[in-house]
């Protein structure tokens, strides 16, 4: 019997990204395997963790997300807040599971759901369909099917000797498809892309795509119903070797800013500022929704006081029309 074979077109812009993004895999590589430090793990991690909620509609912003994982009182719905504790103990125990392992899958999901949903680490029992606005999007195949399904993709990333970069976009493609469980299949399929990712390179482990994700969230569920009218995950394939691209060159000049300021004596920069800085591309003007946004921030008082006043005290940016600084148009750019 033929073992199963997800349907891909391997295309040259595919294979452009993973030589540029394997290229740039190796750099960050040799600067942070030695020694990276623990604060931009951390830094990292909550990023990755309020990104993926976001998608699901959580509303907790950077500095809530932070406040929750220290041990602080937060106003926030409590199963929002349930959901960032989960997913903290999710991606924490991730280096344990093997990718291929239905019940290291299924051990992931009752922890990532856990007090969140009855049947949380069971392979869903009924019919579901994904819906926008009272439209299907998506009729998932039957509850029969499951587990026949899984273990062929299982199966399937366990022997397939594609680049681990496209096995990763596959089986987040496939599993979406498959949507597995009655609820949480979105963050478990963006858990298991990292996991892979990090097998092959563990400094992956720590890279939050998914703030390049939520940023771009309408072309992610885009590039999923593409890939579905395609009948193949191609064009989903595409879209996620973009956003890990970009999210790797966003890494690389959180870096660049954390040397250039350092060097910068006279100035005290906090890690706000500095995160500012590395979503603020040189030579590029943002507005203050687009930098929240890139931020993963929703309180416009929180960013002006952590953010974007201390960055322009300190002259690292400056606006665009600073005679008119309450203007709508306002955007601000790297000094």
């Amino acid at each position: 019997m033929k073992s199963y074979q997800p349907p891909l077109t391997i295309t040259p812009r595919m294979l452009a990204l993973v030589a540029d993004i394997s290229e740039q895999v190796g750099v960050l590589t040799a600067r942070r395997e030695a020694a990276m430090a623990p604060q931009l793990r951390r830094g990292n991690r909550i990023r990755t963790i309020q990104a993926s909620l976001a998608i699901e509609n959580n509303t907790l912003d950077v500095e809530q997300v932070t406040a929750v994982l220290d041990g602080k009182r937060v106003l926030g719905l409590p199963r929002e807040i349930q959901e960032v504790r989960n997913a903290f103990q999710a991606y924490e125990a991730m280096p344990g599971w093997n990718p291929a392992r239905l019940n290291d899958l299924l051990a992931a999901h009752r922890l990532l759901m856990h007090g969140l949903i009855d049947d949380a680490g069971q392979l869903r029992n009924s019919g579901v369909g994904i819906y926008r606005e009272q439209r299907l999007l998506h009729m998932a195949p039957p509850a029969s099917r499951l587990s026949s399904l899984m273990q062929d993709l299982l199966g399937w990333l366990a022997s397939s000797d594609w680049p681990p970069l496209i096995n990763s976009c596959v089986f987040h493609y496939e599993f979406e498809f498959i949507h597995p469980f009655a609820d949480g299949n979105g963050r478990m399929g963006r858990l298991w892309q990292t996991l892979i990712l990090s097998r092959w390179r563990p400094v992956l482990a720590y890279l939050p795509v998914e703030s390049v994700i939520c940023a771009r969230q309408e072309a992610y569920s885009a590039a999923l119903a593409s890939a579905d009218q395609a009948a193949e995950a191609t064009p989903f394939v595409v879209f996620m070797l973009e956003a890990l691209e970009q999210a790797l060159r966003e890494a690389s000049d959180s870096e660049h800013v954390t040397v250039q300021v350092s060097d910068q004596v006279n100035v005290q920069v906090s890690d706000q500022v500095a995160k500012l800085l590395a979503v603020l591309t040189p030579g590029v003007a943002l507005k203050a929704s687009e930098l929240m946004q890139r931020l993963g921030l929703a309180h416009r008082a929180t960013f002006n006081k952590n953010y974007l006043k201390p960055a322009l005290a300190a002259g690292l940016i400056e606006m665009t029309d600073p005679d008119s600084p309450r203007s709508p148009a306002q955007q601000y750019r790297r000094v």
